[in-house]
């Protein structure tokens, strides 16, 4: 390719990166559910409670650390916030199959759903996994985090806890 075309390229992806961080929602995209049926991620919602989205995969390991340290608390998360995870694999056709499996194993409350082709991942910019979308009650994508250290789950669910509280998290 010619720089020229590069450039544009660049330009293109830097406007439409814009454009999202503008508008804030959940792009609508159709990715597919472990049983695989498809689902639309417009049709996200959580009854005006935050939203957790995750993307990880199943060779990631600190993606797979960062679920499981917060499965461990999971239910109360739940309890007192409303909150709802949805763990989004980014896992290609070759490797979706061991989704599922890892996911009945691990038994995790989640949502899952596999974004095989990638589209949704491009959709929201996801270069790389862990990356994590906080959403809040009026389903706007209040807040980002890109990899995990042990211990960010907690700052995480401070943030769930002020959103499910009607408080900003500026």
């Amino acid at each position: 390719m010619t720089l020229r075309l590069n450039l544009l390229i660049v330009l293109f992806l830097s406007f439409s990166a814009l454009s999202f961080a503008q508008n804030n929602e959940i792009p609508a995209v159709d990715v597919k559910k472990i049983d695989g049926t498809t689902f639309n991620t417009g049709d996200i919602e959580n009854d005006g409670k935050p939203i957790i989205i995750n993307f990880w995969a199943t060779w990631c390991s600190p993606c797979k650390r960062e679920l499981n340290n917060i499965a461990e608390m999971y239910e109360e998360w739940v309890e007192e916030t409303g909150v709802k995870l949805i763990a989004l694999s980014i896992d290609d056709a070759r490797n979706m199959g061991k989704v599922a499996p890892y996911v009945n194993g691990k038994g995790w409350e989640y949502e899952v759903y596999i974004d095989p082709n990638g589209d949704f991942k491009r959709a929201l910019g996801v270069n790389n996994v862990p990356h994590t979308f906080l959403v809040d009650g009026n389903g706007k994508i209040v807040w980002q985090h890109n990899s995990y250290s042990e211990g960010d789950e907690y700052e995480l669910f401070e943030l769930v806890k002020k959103l499910s509280e009607g408080e900003s998290i500026d």
